[in-house]
C-alpha cells in the first residue's frame, strides 16, 4: 500500500507540475503548445472571437491564461501594470508592478510566468516580482538592476522570467554577475554566476534537459551560457559575437535557444549568423555543428518541428522571408516572402504565422518543400507592430496588439 500510495503521490506531483507551467512561448518554451483538436482549416475571415479587451496598456508581452484568467501586462504612463481578466471581459484587477522602460521602443515585453498561486514577471527596469495571482498584492519585490549592477542594452528588459525547482532566473548582464536565482518563495538569493561579460540581452532562459543532463541556457549580450541550476556554476560558454564594428546588431540577442536531444540552435537577426551547438555527453562543453546566415531571426523566435527550423529572417528591421532549415545540416529547405517576418508557433500539427507589418495571421502546414499557407485572417485591433507572439491554451488563441487583448476560439 504504501508503493501504491508513494506512485499515486507522484503521479499527483508530475500532473501538477505541468499544470503549473504557463509561460512565455508554452510550456517548455519552445514555441510548441501541446494542444489537439484545434481547428485545420480557418472560416472564411478566421476563427471566432470570443473576446476583445481594451485598456491593458501598450506593449509586446504575450498573454497566458491560467485557471479561466487571463494575465497579461501592459505599459500606462510611465508604470508596468499587470492585468487579471475574466472569461467574460471582466477586470478582475489591475496593478502596477513596476517602472516602464521609457526610452526607445518603450512597451512592455514580459510575460507573466504563474507557478501555483504565484505569478513573476519584470519590469521595463529590471524589477523582479513576485505577485499573488489571486488577489494581484505583490508578495515580494527587487530593484535587481540596481542591486546587481546590472547593465542594459538600447531597449530595456524583455525577459519572462524562468521558474525551476525552488528558484526564479533572473539576467543581470554586467560586471558584477550575469544571472541570478532568487528562492522563488522570499525573493532570497540562492545563487549568482560569475560575470562572463557583456551586457543582459533580451533573451528569455530555458531549460536543457537530456538523459544525463539538465541546465539552464541563458544569454548575454557577448554569451550563450550553460548553467547548473542547483549552484550556479557555469559549464560552458559560448561566445555568440561577431568582431564587427561596422554592425551593430551584433549585440542584439532576441531568441531564446531551442534544442533537439544534445543539439541546440539559437539565431538572432541583423545580417548575423545562426548557429548548432552540440553539447558535450558530461554536459561540460560545446562544439560548433554548423551555422547559417539565412535564418538571422529578428525577434520572431524559431520551431522545431520533425527534422526542421521554421521560422522567419532578417532582411532589414520591417522585412525578412520564411525560411525552413534542415535540423541536421542547416541545409535550406525554402526561403520565400510572405508579407514579412514575424512570429512563429506550432500546434496540432500547424504552424502559426503572424507577420508584424499588417498584422496577417497564416495557419500553416510543416511542409519542409514550401511555405504552405492553409488559411489566414488579419487582426485588425490595436496599434503598433505586431510583435507579440501568439499563445495556445484551452482551445483559444489568445493574441494582443498594443492595448487590445482578443481571444479566438480555434476548437475544433
Amino acid at each position: 500500500m504504501r508503493h501504491i500510495a508513494g506512485i499515486i503521490i507522484c503521479v499527483l506531483f508530475i500532473t501538477n507540475s505541468f499544470s503549473q507551467n504557463v509561460q512565455f512561448r508554452g510550456p517548455d518554451r519552445s514555441g510548441k503548445y501541446p494542444e489537439t483538436g484545434l481547428l485545420q482549416k480557418w472560416p472564411e475571415g478566421g476563427p471566432e472571437m470570443m473576446l476583445k479587451v481594451e485598456g491593458i496598456g501598450t506593449g509586446h508581452s504575450s498573454p497566458v491564461l491560467n485557471e479561466g484568467i487571463i494575465y497579461v501586462t501592459g505599459k500606462k504612463d510611465e508604470d508596468d501594470y499587470l492585468s487579471a481578466i475574466e472569461a467574460d471581459g471582466n477586470i478582475l484587477y489591475q496593478i502596477i508592478y513596476g517602472q516602464s522602460w521609457t526610452n526607445t521602443y518603450p512597451d512592455t515585453r514580459s510575460t507573466p510566468t504563474i507557478d501555483e498561486d504565484r505569478l513573476y514577471v519584470i519590469s521595463g527596469i529590471g524589477q523582479i516580482v513576485c505577485i499573488n495571482k489571486i488577489n494581484g498584492e505583490i508578495i515580494w519585490d527587487i530593484n535587481a538592476h540596481e542591486k546587481y549592477k546590472g547593465k542594459f542594452h538600447k531597449w530595456g528588459v524583455a525577459e519572462s522570467p524562468l521558474v525551476i525547482d525552488d528558484k526564479v532566473l533572473y539576467t543581470s548582464g554586467g560586471d558584477q554577475t550575469s544571472v541570478i536565482a532568487f528562492n522563488k518563495l522570499t525573493g532570497e538569493e540562492v545563487w549568482a554566476t560569475e560575470s562572463v561579460g557583456g551586457s543582459r540581452t533580451y533573451v528569455s532562459p530555458v531549460i536543457y534537459k537530456t538523459d544525463n543532463v539538465r541546465m539552464i541556457l541563458a544569454s548575454t549580450s557577448d554569451y550563450v551560457i550553460g548553467i547548473e541550476p542547483e549552484t550556479g556554476e557555469i559549464a560552458w560558454k559560448y561566445k555568440y559575437r561577431l568582431d564587427d564594428p561596422d554592425n551593430d546588431g551584433t549585440t542584439i540577442s532576441p531568441n531564446s535557444a531551442i534544442y533537439k536531444g544534445n543539439e541546440i540552435f539559437i539565431s538572432k537577426g541583423y545580417n548575423s549568423y545562426g548557429v548548432m551547438l552540440q553539447v558535450a555527453d558530461d554536459g561540460k562543453g560545446v562544439t560548433e555543428k554548423w551555422r547559417t546566415t539565412v535564418m538571422d531571426t529578428h525577434h520572431g523566435h524559431y520551431v522545431n518541428v520533425g527534422d526542421y527550423i521554421y521560422g522567419s529572417n532578417w532582411e532589414n528591421n520591417s522585412k525578412g522571408n520564411w525560411v525552413c532549415l534542415k535540423w541536421d545540416t542547416g541545409e535550406v529547405m525554402y526561403d520565400e516572402k510572405w508579407h514579412t517576418k514575424g512570429p512563429i508557433i506550432f500546434a496540432d500539427n500547424k504552424l502559426y504565422c503572424y507577420e508584424e507589418r499588417q498584422g496577417n495571421i497564416a495557419l500553416v502546414n510543416p511542409n519542409p518543400e514550401k511555405f504552405d499557407v492553409v488559411s489566414s485572417f488579419k487582426i485588425n485591433y490595436g496599434t503598433g507592430p505586431h510583435w507579440s507572439h501568439p499563445y495556445i491554451i484551452d482551445g483559444k488563441l489568445l493574441m494582443r496588439h498594443g492595448d487590445v487583448l482578443m481571444v479566438f476560439k480555434i476548437k475544433a
